[in-house]
């Protein structure tokens, strides 16, 4: 019944061009229909589970089995291709390390598009270029289904809490109908303009945590240098102007904060892998629009160089190990 609906739906729009609020109402009420979720790593195996927990059939699909054990256990019905996602379920999410990743989930020879249904909603919340949301977009709008972009911040502890910022680009009247699934999954869900521009939000964040962190590292090693007890630094740097994310919920130091990366050697979170990755991205959009970004640029040379130092699959707060080690410490 949904999915005829969606496919009345667009077929509809695309001939008169506006839009039908009835329709959007009608999948807004067809809530506990099964959603597909295609990607079930560090961020998308808890976002995935607070669908489940939240009532939703979830239809689950990731390129290493195992990492579906969990899923399916509290239920999740796991399948062999995005392709049979897409053949179960008419909303689907993704959740994939780059564009290539998403590339091949949704126009793959087993992807997404090849057995997507008309109407189908797909939200993807990889962080990616905006360039290529926009071009599977368009790829989506040929088979009859509607892409949204809509990457996340917060990392593992917000993903695996529901209190995730989603930063959403897509068709507004779509925006309504997806929140019922945003807000299983995070606290904050912001629309930001047309596909491709929840990525633009993302890249600029991004861009800002890196050089936050970084400063971050450096000023707790240079305290530390000083004398400071870390304990105490991060104490007066979160109650005074220097105060940040990365000093407050995630300080980089060992020792100075639990249930963060740097207390488990640096496991779990953000791997400086995708940090670099993110930042490539940044530089890329900075070079399109010929845009300055220094500090960016110095951040996406750090990191690279962290990965090639055997950092790669670290979290990304582990830059301060980096800057120690670099000392000689």
């Amino acid at each position: 019944m949904a999915s005829l609906l969606r496919g009345s739906r667009y077929a509809w729009l695309q001939c008169n061009k506006y839009v039908d609020f009835a329709y959007v109402s009608l999948r807004s009420m067809a809530s506990k229909t099964p959603v597909g979720f295609i990607g079930l790593g560090n961020m998308g195996a808890p976002m995935a589970k607070n669908l489940v927990k939240n009532g939703y059939p979830v239809i689950a699909n990731d390129v290493f089995p195992a990492s579906c054990k969990e899923l399916q256990d509290m239920g999740a019905q796991v399948v062999d291709s995005p392709a049979e996602v897409a053949e179960k379920a008419d909303r689907i999410i993704t959740m994939l390390p780059s564009s290539p990743n998403v590339k091949e989930v949704y126009t793959g020879p087993d992807g997404i598009l090849k057995k997507v249904k008309k109407g189908t909603l797909l939200i993807d919340s990889s962080t990616i270029d905006p360039e290529v949301s926009k071009e599977m977009a368009v790829a989506a709008e040929k088979m009859g289904a509607v892409f949204m972009d809509a990457p996340v911040s917060g990392g593992v502890g917000a993903a695996s809490t529901a209190k995730l910022t989603f930063m959403v680009g897509g068709v507004e009247e779509e925006f309504k109908a997806a929140q019922e699934l945003f807000t299983c999954m995070g606290a904050n869900i912001v629309y930001c303009g047309q596909v491709g521009t929840g990525q633009a939000a993302k890249i600029c964040n991004n861009m800002l945590l890196a050089i936050g962190m970084i400063g971050t590292a450096e000023t707790m090693n240079l305290g530390i240098r000083l004398g400071l007890d870390p304990k105490l630094l991060a104490k007066i740097l979160n109650m005074s102007s220097g105060r940040c994310w990365s000093s407050d919920m995630y300080n980089p130091v060992p020792g100075v904060m639990e249930g963060v990366p740097s207390a488990n050697n640096y496991q779990g979170g953000c791997r400086t892998t995708l940090m670099a990755k993110d930042l490539g991205l940044t530089q890329n959009s900075a070079t399109n629009t010929k845009t300055s970004i220094p500090l960016g640029s110095l951040a996406h040379q750090i990191y690279r160089v962290m990965c090639s130092r055997g950092y790669a699959n670290k979290d990304f707060s582990s830059v301060f190990q980096f800057l120690r080690e670099e000392e000689g410490q």
